[in-house]
């Protein structure tokens, strides 16, 4: 007995299965707990199947905002507005014969422009001119006579604290509870209400309070809430409700606990435990968002109007009314209210019985469970393997729930608990593999390139001679005016090698910190590509930022230079272009190293000696930037034919990034200079040159590119370029 118990600890010890149960039950205890961490994991869980597949939009929208927006305010003033104003938006949308009005804001005060309000503070009044203000019907009076004959349903705000005015309990009574629903709705402690006038004659009253999720998302709204032990419906709910002239909406509270069930005749409501709504959204449709001023003018019929629900909000930004949802990180909060109504009135629901969290405990316990007992049975690969089933199996379950039938089946905790466990037991394997990769690392590294001792260490194959032919990105960066500095440091090498490597290391740091490889060092110069051994598809992208981040390491470098009491100030020039070469281990059979050969190699380091000659210390040519677009600040400097090269190709300074590009000073002078070139190149010289010396009066266009533009279009005028001259440059040096 004791040495069958002894056989079976040494078999759970010997395959890390003890650990791995460890782990397992860690795992299942935080579920069943549910942390916070563990519940905004889900959530983004189901945000994510949402981006893959959200509710497909209504083919004929059955709901539609009326925005209180940015032109509706231009148009009307500032918010709030007179009631007379909001009067005729409740007679014009009431005449279009809409299913229903609700209100996404509150009008909680007297109007103060009211003629009876506003008399008593003019000055200069008569008598009579001030009874007859007096006389004239109150805005509040107006806009209750307007709400009395439509289907209205007017918002109020759930509160922290007692805000706005006594009122009764809702005049409406819309609310039909089944047993101790009270206990288990969103509390607050008050509502900021309507004028007693308003909600006295309207259909229905309803709470447009949303609640996010601790992380800021709205995910759910709340079918009703409990405020001093009074139940009032939400806005949606009492929407449908008026909308179907229903008499109630029914909410009933099961006898094990929780709500199970939401009805607004005749529709039934799927809500969790405590009556909320998740929401399935769709991606925003603002074809039937109307701007107020629009409805107001006529500019939208009333044929567009006619059967809908009519929500009025708010998308203006100053009116603070905005909230973040699965799929957009900006919408404003009426927004929700009309997805919510969308997907209520098309079935299209998102359902996670209470059931359901049970049901994850367990298949985590049961995937947890199948990994620990066999993955260890074929080593790594097995235990992969085996992970890689019960993870792919979840996933699949879960992903086809949600599409197929709406269900939202966590499977983000179950996933953590495979994977934990599986960690567990592919350690001891994975650290036997690391092992020998650091014994091959620290026997090759003296001889080899990272980048091939990495490859050397994760492939098994030998490594040979020869290349791939891939679309790169090169980069070559040159100190400038290193030569005189190493001159005079040539009786201190020491001091000369600190030097040396006091810039290269932040400039090489630049490179590593965009995902380049360094190819090699030549002299003073830093050779490096982008694409590869790793792909890269922002590869043109990585190297600029690069390039702007090397001009920012070279000021520091400066400051440490006047710090250490050298005087010397250095300069970089770099060269970036792109395009297709053979990259590999290039060399002899005795040393080889991974690098890059081809003709636009060639090209980005004969764009670097350009730099020296426009003054400008980034250029790059055409193929980078064509795919740059407005995400960093390029200025065209020429079309030139390099030497040893006869094709021209276009190249650009690089002179900022995107911030820089967006400034309303760079696109200006971005515009002239295009201007120029173009008048140049077709030999407008007039033009040209007056275009020339504007540009030389602004600052930020480089002094030495621009002299050399003028120099040219002086000799030209001397000395005309040929009839099939195109303003192609060819370049003298390197």
């Amino acid at each position: 007995m004791t040495a069958d118990l002894l056989r079976k600890a040494w078999w759970l010890v010997s395959r890390g299965r003890l650990a791995a149960f460890g782990v397992l039950a860690a795992c299942v205890a935080l579920q069943v707990v549910e942390p916070a961490p563990v519940e905004i994991l889900r959530t983004r869980i189901f945000d994510f199947y949402q981006e893959l597949k959200p509710r497909e939009p209504p083919a004929i929208p059955r709901v539609a905002v009326a925005d209180i927006d940015e032109q509706s305010l231009a148009a009307y003033g500032q918010w709030p507005w007179p009631r007379t104003l909001v009067a005729e938006l409740v007679l014009a949308l009431n005449r279009a014969e809409v299913a229903a009005i609700g209100f996404d804001v509150v009008f909680a005060e007297g109007d103060r422009t009211s003629p009876e309000h506003a008399s008593r503070f003019m000055t200069g009044l008569d008598d009579e001119t001030f009874e007859h203000l007096q006389s004239l019907p109150r805005n509040d009076a107006v806009l209750a006579a307007q709400i009395g004959a439509a289907p209205v349903v007017l918002g109020q705000s759930a509160a922290g604290g007692m805000v706005g005015q006594p009122h009764t309990p809702p005049p409406t009574g819309s609310v039909n509870m089944i047993g101790d629903v009270k206990a288990y709705l969103p509390r607050f402690p008050a509502l900021l209400r309507n004028l007693a006038e308003l909600e006295s004659v309207a259909r229905g009253i309803g709470v447009f309070s949303l609640l996010p999720e601790s992380d800021g998302i709205v995910r759910r709204i709340p079918a009703a809430v409990s405020v001093d032990d009074v139940v009032w419906p939400a806005l949606t709910m009492e929407l449908l409700r008026v909308a179907a002239n229903a008499p109630s909406i029914d909410i009933r509270a099961g006898a094990s606990g929780g709500i199970n069930a939401l009805r607004v005749p005749p529709l039934v409501i799927p809500t969790d435990s405590l009556g909320r709504i998740w929401v399935h959204f769709a991606p925003r449709d603002l074809s039937r968002t109307y701007s107020i001023r629009d409805i107001l003018t006529g500019v939208v019929g009333a044929d567009q109007l006619r059967g809908k629900i009519i929500l009025v909000g708010t998308s203006a930004t100053g009116l603070l009314d905005m909230r973040a949802t699965p799929l957009e990180s900006v919408v404003p909060g009426v927004e929700v209210h009309a997805q919510a109504l969308d997907m209520i009135l098309a079935g299209d629901y998102l359902r996670r019985p209470d059931q359901m969290r049970s049901m994850e405990v367990l298949c985590a316990l049961v995937a947890g469970l199948l990994i620990v007992l066999f993955a260890p049975l074929g080593g790594a690969l097995g235990a992969l393997a085996v992970g890689v089933a019960v993870i792919s199996g979840v996933l699949a379950t879960s992903w086809l729930l949600f599409a197929e039938r709406g269900l939202l089946f966590d499977a983000s905790w179950i996933l953590v608990t495979s994977l934990a466990t599986l960690g567990v037991l592919v350690f001891g394997s994975y650290f036997r593999e690391q092992s020998e990769k650091r014994r091959i690392r620290g026997t090759f590294s003296q001889y080899l390139s990272p980048d091939l001792v990495q490859r050397l260490a994760s492939d098994p194959n030998p490594v040979e001679l020869g290349g791939e032919t891939r679309e790169m990105t090169m980069l070559f960066c040159d100190i400038r005016g290193f030569t005189a500095v190493s001159e005079r440091y040539k009786d201190d090498p020491q001091r000369l090698t600190a030097l040396v490597n006091g810039l290269l290391t932040p400039l090489s740091a630049a490179v590593l910190d965009h995902g380049g490889t360094i190819d090699k060092y030549i002299g003073d110069c830093i050779m490096a590509f982008w694409n590869a051994p790793v792909a890269d598809a922002a590869h043109r992208q990585n190297a600029c930022a690069a390039a702007l981040a090397m001009r920012g390491a070279l000021e520091e470098a400066n400051k440490r230079l006047v710090a250490d009491r050298l005087d010397e100030q250095v300069r970089i020039g770099v060269g970036i272009n792109t395009g297709r070469v053979v990259v590999g281990n290039m060399g002899s059979r005795m040393r080889f190293d991974y690098s890059v050969l081809g003709d636009a190699v060639n090209l980005a380091a004969r764009l670097e000696g350009q730099s020296s000659v426009y003054g400008v210390d980034i250029v790059i040519g055409q193929e980078t930037a064509a795919a740059l677009g407005d995400a960093f600040a390029l200025l065209e400097l020429d079309l030139i034919a390099v030497k040893g090269r006869s094709e021209a190709v276009r190249i650009f300074g690089l002179l900022g990034d995107s911030a820089t590009a967006a400034e309303s000073e760079f696109k200006a002078r971005q515009l002239q200079n295009d201007e120029m070139l173009a008048a140049y190149r077709r030999g407008d010289w007039n033009e040209a040159g007056a275009l020339a010396r504007i540009l030389s009066d602004k600052p930020g266009t480089p002094e030495r590119y621009l002299n050399l533009i003028m120099e040219r279009i002086a000799y030209f005028r001397q000395n005309p370029p040929a009839e099939d001259w195109r303003g192609v440059h060819v370049a003298e040096t390197k």
